[in-house]
């Protein structure tokens, strides 16, 4: 048994033992080593533990900052002139832990200069006319509802025709970068990347949203889910995937727990979602995120029908052996 020393000032007694395992763990520190089994709940926890939680932001409240920042801020400074929708639980400037999501604007005769990236974008249009991005040499117009991706390393750069601003949701797997610390950017020379006018309906990286809409109402169920999918049936890449959901008036999703984390854009209606023990009541413009391992349902108001634009990193987890469904088999989903 081992011996007691003398008590510390209001504690219990501490073992001789005790003293030896501290004096142990000083020695591991010089040693750059750490116990595993002071750390082994943290690292090995009985359930996902985002870092993140949920949030909403009010496109009405944020509008007016982002039309004033095009006000006082010229292009040529901001290079991208966006509002990042930053997690209030994370320093970091993300949405969930494996999502990054802003709001960028352009104003009229402006040139978003040319550059390329690592990273991986989806981008949906929100407001305006006379936008367009050209991606590696395809200048593509932008259309209210469209999605359109810039694969990775791919020379882009967006620009605005006509009167008003244009408004669109960035998605990209900007936290990834943290862990994998291999992002490059590089700027082309010039403002604009050289492009010509091509037919969007098609191209292979836009998704027009009167398509998506046609092939949502087609269903007629009360609650559908379509993927955005290349031709031959494969996600939009390897990381993020997205989504288009339309939700009859007065009625619910099925409530999902799953490991992925997913941004939702609201295109129409209003309604509230149940995410974990909180609920977010949403409109047209306003976005808001699922963390991870958050069950979650969405639920529309009487009156008109829900159309949710969404994406997450669903391809990520399924290439990782990670996505998971409460209640599903894990091998159903790793042989999908």
């Amino acid at each position: 048994m081992a011996s007691l020393a003398q008590p510390e000032a209001g504690g219990l007694p501490i073992s001789t033992k005790d003293h030896e395992t501290q004096e142990l763990l000083s020695v591991l520190e010089q040693t750059y080593t750490k116990p595993l089994w002071n750390q082994m709940a943290r690292l090995n926890p009985p359930l996902p533990n985002p870092k993140t939680i949920p949030h909403i932001w009010k496109y009405d409240e944020i509008r007016p900052h982002l039309i004033r920042a095009g006000e006082l801020i010229t292009e040529k400074q901001a290079e991208r002139r966006v509002l990042m929708l930053v997690n209030p639980a994370r320093d970091a400037p993300f949405t969930t832990d494996t999502l990054y999501a802003g709001l960028q604007l352009v104003m009229p005769n402006e040139t978003a200069p040319a550059h390329r990236h690592t990273a991986f974008a989806m981008r949906f249009i929100i407001e305006g006319t006379g936008g367009f991005t050209a991606v590696h040499g395809r200048r593509i117009k932008m259309q209210r509802g469209d999605v359109i991706l810039t694969p990775t390393w791919n020379w882009h750069d967006h620009g605005k025709d006509g009167s008003g601003p244009m408004i669109w949701l960035d998605g990209l797997d900007l936290p990834n970068f943290v862990h994998f610390p291999v992002h490059f950017v590089e700027h082309f020379a010039q403002p604009r990347y050289p492009a010509q006018d091509i037919d969007t309906s098609k191209s292979p990286i836009v998704f027009p949203w009167a398509t998506m809409r046609a092939t949502l109402d087609a269903e007629g169920k009360d609650w559908v889910s379509k993927p955005y999918l290349k031709a031959d049936g494969s996600e939009v890449s390897k990381i993020l995937g997205g989504s288009a959901a339309r939700l009859a008036p007065g009625k619910s999703s099925p409530a999902v727990q799953e490991t992925s984390s997913a941004v939702i854009h609201v295109i129409e209606g209003c309604g509230y979602s149940k995410i974990g023990d909180k609920v977010i009541a949403w409109k047209k413009g306003d976005t808001f995120c699922i963390p991870a391992w958050f069950r979650y349902q969405h639920s529309a108001d009487q009156g008109e029908d829900v159309y949710l634009y969404a994406f997450d990193d669903k391809p990520m987890l399924k290439s990782l052996g990670f996505y998971r469904v409460e209640g599903v088999d894990v091998e159903s989903l790793v042989s999908e």
